[in-house]
């Protein structure tokens, strides 16, 4: 029920989605990471964008979460800031996804032929997309070498 509230709210882009504020990245990520056992490796140096801090967090739970869902090994959320922009890659080992089905992952309700016995609503990578947009920025799909999916986020920094 979350889920769908808050992917109606975004969609209709309700102002009262939370307080805009400075987000550090690497601690809501460390947090993110130590829930879902996850990895993770940043640069060393504080990374903060500006935004909605609950939203943000839901968005790298959501990646979390299906990396987590779908790995068969190890996944890694990486935090590095290059040329005014923050980069979050979530790593898996999962089976990845086809070339063809990338943009398609990012629709209302897609689970891309999971059946039944996959839990999930099919809703929360198209928050994920919904909230980086909102935040200025971008998302894309890639294989990650030796096998599985990176979700690269790109947000810009604050200013």
């Amino acid at each position: 029920v979350d889920e769908i509230l808050l992917a109606s709210r975004l969609d209709a882009r309700e102002a009262d989605v939370g307080d805009i504020e400075s987000v550090d990245l690497v601690g809501l990520a460390a947090e993110e990471c130590a829930r879902v056992g996850a990895d993770l490796e940043a640069s060393g140096e504080d990374i903060e964008v500006t935004g909605v801090a609950k939203l943000l967090r839901r968005a790298l739970r959501n990646l979390l979460e299906n990396a987590r869902r779908y790995s068969t090994g190890e996944v890694t959320v990486i935090l590095q800031r290059s040329n005014g922009w923050a980069q979050v890659q979530v790593c898996d080992r999962g089976p990845g996804v086809p070339e063809a089905q990338r943009e398609r992952i990012f629709e209302p309700f897609e689970r891309l032929g999971q059946g039944d016995d996959v839990p999930g609503t099919g809703l929360g990578l198209a928050i994920v997309r919904d909230v980086v947009r909102a935040h200025g920025g971008t998302i894309e799909i890639c294989d990650r070498p030796g096998g599985g999916t990176t979700m690269r986020v790109e947000l810009p920094v604050a200013r």
